[in-house]
């Protein structure tokens, strides 16, 4: 039988409510089923093998060389695609809202004096006590306002300070990547020098815990299970630094604010697009050997929990549009972007009719670089789109570098700021100023409700992964079975499959015989085999149920229920314990899997006008049923879960099954439950739950003068059953 384009569970629902069930679904036997006629209708499908959930697949990981991204194909598509992927980007990193900007009092000295260019020695404090540092090579001669230009620089040894040391310089000779001893060595000033000389203002600064960017570690210590669940990463502190970096920039008095280009290779092309897709300042972009559909980026400063879910760098770079932007390969992982992901972006800019402001080329002659003829690529383009008025082509001329050593910001006269914070006092700051942003989020009344819910509730959405009501499901072959039980309640049971992601959702429906019309939707740890007892009949607090005439439906989340009896079983995601961003910037977590499933069955039953809908959570479904609540608070009239103790203070491991990233940057569990408000909310099991995780839940039900009970006890079946069989 097959049925393409139906809304399976949405489907039953209506048609219980209609009372119609018999008459257009296909029956299963007549009369009391003995056990072994229950466990099939539970368990033995004849649809589609649960194992074709793409969630059993193996994950995405940073190495991958298949990140696909689908780009919308209409400009109002796309304008709510990218609103999306922008939000990812900056809750993902940390920045949403965003941190607040201080003054930097920068510090310029040491001028160097090359002629036709200068370079000078700069820092200044993006954060109370942490210090961006660089140079600034100016032209000599400078009239008027003239571009300015923002470079990051990647992961070459030691930075901007970065000698190739004359033995790979000869190679890089012998290639022709290079025309020049001076740029073959030392490629980083070379590019600023070129871009200066072209009449630029330029600059380069380091990255997190590289050359003068000390006490901190590029590569640890921002990395663990906390710094996970507040958003805290090395790859949103660096995008913090090139947001003031281009304040400062800015500043400048000889720089005109409206031509500003950005433009970095490697880690710093992540820079460069990370930059672009959230900071609308930056006119044209030239983001060098990063941007593809092939690896994302390697470093744990390329990647943040929740940054790539369901996108890819491409999608990112997207963000740009229409502005100009192009881009260079190599023989890396962007070795493909002319034929995979410079077309997705012409797709994209061509709805705007720019198709011709986005380009790139690879140069697969040369290994991972950004050498002379990439960087004459890009004088090209910022020549044209940050009006520099230079003959074409530009070639790059010779030029006498700076010993490495002399381009270090700090000397005696200007030693390091005593204030200067390693990575604890910098987490300890970030994670004050995270609080205090939250703590002005609570609303003091109902009129603060929408504000609330418009900076948590799209965090929640991202954090989720975008949990929202699926528009359709397709049932795929797989005919819904009916049977009647012993007292005349109608036991109905289907898998849904989305359409849009390809996900599947086992499920079963009683209907009584004395349907009045409304549903308790009954999510347990256990699966849907929870609402039935050992003897096949409808557990005691079921029976209480239907006897009021209330239908009961559930379904089994992510890894319970069939995903766990299936074979082999579906399992977790393997977390790379190194870093858990290594996973979780590209793939969901456990939790968001469950409360997408949730969110499915409750939007496709709602979706067909089921009068009422009660929401239950027991056991370890009981948080995840009061996250899925949040999104779909205006859905159903009351809630009722079990908050199962669960305490984002005291989550263990990154591998835990209700690791959340962000949990506790927006309140913990508390927080996130808020979002259910003004909807009447029962929560259970909050023993082991700190004071101060519930308190936002309090506040915000107390400003919105909505019905909350908060109990320490468990959520037990015969609650569930006294407290919705009495509801009118």
């Amino acid at each position: 039988m097959k049925l393409p384009h139906l809304f399976a569970l949405g489907l039953a629902i209506s048609l219980a409510l209609s009372g119609d069930c018999r008459a257009q679904v296909p029956r299963g036997t007549e009369g009391p089923p003995s056990r072994p006629t229950l466990q099939k209708a539970l368990i033995d499908d004849a649809g589609p093998d649960i194992r074709d959930d793409p969630r059993y697949g193996r994950m995405r990981l940073l190495g991958d060389h298949n990140h696909p991204w689908t780009p919308a194909s209409t400009k109002a598509g796309w304008e709510k695609q990218a609103r999306a992927i922008r939000e990812r980007v900056l809750v993902a990193t940390g920045l949403w809202p965003m941190l607040p900007k201080e003054p930097l009092h920068p510090v310029i000295h040491g001028k160097i004096n090359r002629g036709d260019y200068t370079v000078e020695k700069v820092f200044f404090a993006s954060l109370p006590g942490h210090y961006v540092t660089g140079n600034l090579y100016r032209p000599a001669k400078i009239v008027g306002k003239v571009p300015g230009v923002l470079c990051p620089h990647g992961h070459w040894a030691n930075g901007r300070l970065y000698d190739a040391g004359e033995k790979e310089a000869q190679k890089q000779l012998e290639q022709k990547a290079e025309s020049h001893m001076s740029g073959a060595r030392y490629p980083l000033q070379a590019r600023m020098v070129g871009l200066a000389r072209l009449g630029c203002i330029v600059f380069h600064y380091d990255m997190v815990g590289y050359a003068d960017n000390k006490p901190l570690d590029h590569f640890g210590g921002i990395t663990d299970a906390e710094a996970d669940l507040r958003l805290q990463s090395e790859c949103g502190l660096q995008t913090f630094n090139s947001i003031r970096a281009l304040d400062f920039l800015q500043s400048l008095p000889d720089v005109d604010p409206q031509r500003i280009g950005v433009t970095g290779a490697s880690g710093g092309g992540t820079q460069t697009f990370l930059l672009g897709a959230v900071d609308s300042r930056p006119a044209v972009a030239f983001p060098a050997v990063m941007v593809s559909t092939n690896m994302q980026g390697g470093c744990v400063c390329e990647n943040a929990d929740l940054l790539r879910v369901g996108i890819n760098n491409v999608a990112i770079a997207a963000l740009f549009a229409p502005k100009p932007m192009a881009m260079s390969g190599a023989h890396d992982w962007t070795i493909d972007i002319e034929r995979k992901g410079l077309p997705e972006l012409k797709t994209i800019y061509g709805l705007y009719g720019e198709s011709d402001h986005v380009f790139a080329k690879c140069f697969p002659q040369f290994a991972h670089n950004y050498n002379q003829v990439a960087r004459e690529m890009m004088y090209g383009w910022f020549n044209a789109y940050l009006g520099l008025d230079h003959k074409v082509p530009i070639v790059e001329a010779d030029f006498q570098p700076i010993e490495p050593d002399n381009l270090h910001v700090y000397d005696k006269e200007h030693p390091q700021p005593t204030d200067a914070k390693d990575t604890k006092a910098l987490r300890d700051y970030l994670t004050g100023i995270a609080d205090s942003q939250f703590a002005e989020l609570l609303p003091k009344d109902a009129a603060g409700l929408p504000h609330y819910r418009e900076v948590v509730g799209t965090a929640a959405r991202v954090m989720l992964n975008n949990a929202e009501p699926p528009a359709s499901a397709d049932w795929r072959e797989n005919p819904l079975h009916t049977t009647r039980l012993d007292d005349g309640t109608e036991l109905i049971k289907g898998r849904a499959v989305r359409s849009d992601d390809k996900t599947q959702l086992p499920w079963i429906l009683l209907r009584p015989k004395s349907f009045r019309g409304t549903a308790v939707f009954w999510f347990d740890g256990q699966g849907k085999s929870h609402l039935l007892g050992p003897d096949g009949q409808p557990t005691e607090a079921v029976r209480k149920l239907l006897a009021a005439g209330e239908a009961v439906v559930s379904a089994d989340l992510f890894l319970t229920g069939e995903f766990a009896e299936s074979h082999p079983p579906a399992k977790p995601p393997q977390v790379i314990k190194k870093y858990a961003a290594f996973t979780f910037a590209y793939n969901p977590t456990v939790a968001s899997s469950r409360v997408h499933d949730i969110v499915t069955a409750v939007g496709l039953a709602t979706n067909h006008q089921a009068r009422k809908i009660h929401l239950v959570g027991t056991g370890e479904a009981g948080p995840c049923v009061l996250l899925a609540a949040g999104l779909l608070h205006e859905r159903v009239s009351d809630v009722l879960a079990d908050a199962h103790g669960l305490s984002y203070r005291k989550i263990p491991a990154t591998t835990d099954p209700m690791f959340l990233p962000g949990a506790l940057k927006y309140g913990g569990l508390g927080g996130l439950a808020a979002l259910i408000a003004p909807t009447h909310l029962d929560v259970f099991g909050t023993a082991n739950i700190p004071a101060e995780e519930l308190a936002p839940l309090s506040a915000v039900y107390h400003a919105a003068g909505a019905p909350l009970s908060i109990e320490a006890p468990p959520l037990t079946d015969e609650i569930v059953a006294e407290r919705l069989s009495r509801t009118e």
